[in-house]
């Protein structure tokens, strides 16, 4: 699935009001909607002027409702879902989340993973090597994409009041248009 608007964005993240990271709610102790908004909010406040990673906050975990039961890709498919519509650097980061993990569990002894990440980190690759260390140092937005990650892993609390997710609808508008406006223009529309 490819997301192609804001507004198809917003009803999708929607839909996950009622969609945890587990089909059998063994996974985190909060619903994906809930979580994604934790982690935007974290990331609006350490990052206000990098709307793409707070972005990117919000819509790190969809691949999970889109793909239920795939916890290895579900970065790739949360990437590629929102790819056209937020941009390349949203969804990197979208994928890094999870190399961030893998990262963090290899570099980082006091980065606590709640139980659920735990267990995921298995199919995930478990903690990185030393050559994907360095290679994951070398990364453009290494730092945005650990950024992404804590505030991923702090975004779990049961019952935190969090701005609801229309109060994201100019900021993913932003960002949108601006990853429409580095987009090349089909020939076509270059003619117009």
């Amino acid at each position: 699935m490819r997301v192609s608007t804001v507004e198809n964005l917003l009803t999708l993240l929607s839909e996950c009001a009622d969609a945890w990271d587990a089909a059998d709610r063994s996974g985190d102790p909060i619903a994906i909607l809930d979580h994604d908004l934790q982690c935007a909010q974290l990331l609006r406040r350490d990052h206000p002027a990098d709307e793409q990673l707070q972005v990117a906050g919000l819509v790190h975990d969809i691949g999970h409702y889109l793909v239920p039961g795939d916890d290895a890709g579900h970065g790739r498919n949360g990437a590629a879902a929102i790819r056209d519509l937020l941009g390349d650097r949203v969804a990197r980061l979208v994928e890094l989340h999870v190399v961030a993990k893998r990262f963090l569990a290899a570099t980082d002894t006091g980065h606590h993973l709640s139980p659920a990440s735990l267990r995921t980190l298995i199919a995930q690759g478990g903690p990185m090597t030393a050559e994907e260390i360095e290679t994951f140092r070398a990364e453009p937005d290494f730092a945005a994409a650990l950024a992404l990650r804590r505030a991923d892993d702090a975004g779990k609390i049961v019952g935190l009041r969090v701005r609801p997710i229309e109060s994201w609808r100019p900021v993913l508008e932003r960002v949108a248009a601006q990853a429409d406006s580095h987009r090349p223009k089909s020939r076509a529309a270059r003619r117009r």
